[in-house]
């Protein structure tokens, strides 16, 4: 499951995909059929990474992402239904998530961004894996010191770039 690039806003219903960056911010569009773009200003709005979300639970923190590929093996209630149903839900897909600090309105936010992201093509891909480092080829041992010439070239200046010149007023 390939939640990079996804994020929430604070204040914005769905969710949205990160375009680009920007100075003051983050140029996103929204993941439903309108395509809507908005630029969150970092310095007002608040951006929740979906890869970066836990969930509270009696031990440790639960991945969103692992909640998620639970869900896809079950048929999850509608986002709308009462905080009982939801719960029951949640104790089948997330069995030990603190129950007193999950509210049903956590669990009808997930359940909604889980309708949202099973239909694109990045729901169901593999996670971006980091390039492995290429193997350093082995070098030759080098010589002894005392039979190995060591000549030090001058280290280049770099020419300075020059300023332009300000005009003078008239």
């Amino acid at each position: 499951m390939n939640l990079y690039g996804i994020v929430a806003v604070s204040g914005k219903p769905g969710l949205w995909k990160a375009l680009a960056q920007n100075k003051t911010g983050f140029i996103l569009e929204s993941l439903d059929a309108q395509k809507t773009k908005l630029v969150a200003n970092l310095s007002t709005a608040k951006l929740a990474a979906l890869e970066e979300i836990t969930v509270f639970g009696l031990d440790d923190d639960i991945k969103l992402k692992d909640i998620f590929e639970r869900m896809k093996t079950s048929t999850p209630p509608d986002a709308k239904a009462d905080g009982k149903k939801l719960r029951e839900y949640f104790r089948e897909v997330a069995p030990d998530h603190d129950e007193d600090k999950v509210y049903a309105s956590d669990m009808k936010k997930i359940v909604s961004w889980f309708n949202i992201l099973k239909d694109l093509p990045q729901f169901n891909e593999a996670e971006p894996t980091a390039p492995a480092a290429e193997p350093v080829a082995e070098e030759a041992p080098a010589a002894p010191a005392a039979e190995a010439e060591v000549t030090e070239a001058p280290a280049e200046e770099k020419p300075k770039a020059k300023k332009p010149r300000a005009k003078k007023a008239e």
